[in-house]
């Protein structure tokens, strides 16, 4: 007589194929986990399955580029100008602060342009 050979089915959870080993903690407000858990809700997800799709292919914007934050800076140094141009004007009459203004419009303009494209 042979011996039996009998394989045994694996009991358990299939192995994943792909296995998700790194956990990234993030801490939020009570307001701000109700939002993020409804907005998964209405997209039919879990909370960390829309997590992780929004944070690998949502893009944020940032709101200034080094460019722009120095065009705003030069336009917060103008604004001092442009007050010492309205001080000039008081003491020593208009004509002469025309001349200066037209001189920091110009400049103006050009920055503005600078921002607008």
């Amino acid at each position: 007589m042979e011996p039996v050979t009998e394989r045994k089915k694996k009991a358990g959870r299939p192995v994943k194929a792909v296995k998700k080993d790194v956990r990234a903690c993030v801490r939020f407000t009570r307001p701000e986990y109700f939002i993020i858990k409804e907005k998964a809700a209405m997209a039919g997800m879990t909370t960390s399955f829309y997590m992780r799709k929004v944070a690998i292919h949502a893009q944020v914007i940032a709101r200034l580029t080094e460019e722009e934050r120095q065009i705003v800076r030069k336009l917060i140094g103008m604004e001092n100008n442009i007050n010492q141009i309205a001080k000039c004007c008081h003491q020593e009459g208009a004509l002469k602060a025309m001349v200066y203004f037209q001189s920091y419009r110009e400049h103006l303009d050009m920055l503005l342009k600078k921002l607008k494209a």
